[in-house]
């Protein structure tokens, strides 16, 4: 049996078996939660902070009911107005952060890395679950995915994935192919613009492609990935239009994949540039699927932290 998790701050080398009884658990809370209709008291008395120096309204409040319907207290720290905007160091922060007596940190970052300096840094028993760092990783959006995945195509052995859009710069991307890669998936492509794919050496166990008709063919599932407008100007495609008619996702396109393929967005969507809106609300869409389990995925995370 493996250990209990006391951190989550990448997917990357985590055991197969961890993962999946992450999925398992969080399966275990929908039903127990009555999908989110009955509250639980399994985090009764335990305090779980969301310290987010990125703006996030989907993945912060998906973590915050994760906890409260744990039975949790929850504390939104606004860094617009704490002391880190003036000039004070993180890990002071961090420090008097732990000095209230906080059970867990939920934390988002621009710069990669910054889950594990809390780490290395916090001198308490708090544990720190990733919330996205950088372009590096985003664990609990990975373990959605294949959750979501999973409940459509059980068995990862035959699955066939491709992850479509600016690769370069996903830390959902990295995070998806490390879980994909942990349950066994047999198949997994990166499409997008040459300059928004990562470099050769990173990610050896993907097939890369630049043509998406090529690289959607036969797939189980396909995820599209949130174009950065900005970041069209270094590719040679800056023009909107001429990125969707390369690199979005159409019903003609959806056509080229495996029967009833399922298709996913992390969010939030740019409708007509990644996805068109007759495939993102389409009979094949996930989405919203995926949003509601990122509430059992991080009910699942807390739980196996911090329930006693």
């Amino acid at each position: 049996m493996s250990l209990r998790l006391r951190h989550l701050t990448t997917l990357e080398n985590l055991p197969r078996a961890t993962i999946e009884r992450l999925l398992d658990r969080a399966m275990s809370m929908r039903d127990a939660c009555a999908h989110g209709t009955r509250k639980l008291d399994l985090l009764t008395g335990r305090t779980v902070l969301n310290l987010f120096f990125e703006p996030s309204t989907r993945t912060r409040t998906s973590f915050e009911l994760a906890a409260r319907r744990l039975g949790a207290d929850v504390i939104n720290f606004d860094i617009g107005f704490s002391s880190t905007s003036k000039g004070e160091e993180l890990y002071d922060t961090l420090h008097t952060l732990e000095a209230m007596h906080l059970d867990a940190i939920v934390v988002r970052h621009k710069v990669s890395g910054t889950p594990e300096e809390l780490v290395r840094h916090a001198m308490s028993g708090v544990s720190v679950i990733n919330a996205g760092d950088g372009n590096r990783a985003h664990p609990t959006q990975g373990l959605l995915d294949v959750l979501t995945i999973r409940q459509h195509r059980p068995n990862f052995e035959d699955l066939s994935v491709v992850i479509c859009g600016d690769v370069k710069h996903s830390r959902v991307a990295r995070s998806d192919v490390h879980a994909l890669k942990a349950l066994g998936a047999r198949d997994i492509r990166l499409c997008g613009p040459a300059a928004l794919m990562p470099d050769e050496d990173e990610l050896p166990s993907c097939q890369r492609f630049t043509n998406f008709d090529e690289a959607i063919k036969g797939v189980d599932a396909v995820i599209m990935l949130r174009l950065q407008k900005e970041r069209m100007i270094a590719t040679d495609l800056p023009d909107e239009q001429a990125y969707f008619e390369h690199f979005g996702l159409d019903n003609r396109r959806l056509a080229l994949a495996g029967k009833g393929a399922l298709v996913m967005h992390p969010g939030p969507i740019n409708r007509g540039i990644e996805i068109a809106s007759e495939v993102a609300d389409g009979p094949q869409s996930k989405i919203l699927e995926q949003v509601g389990n990122g509430v059992f995925v991080r009910m699942a995370v807390l739980g196996e932290m911090l329930a006693r």
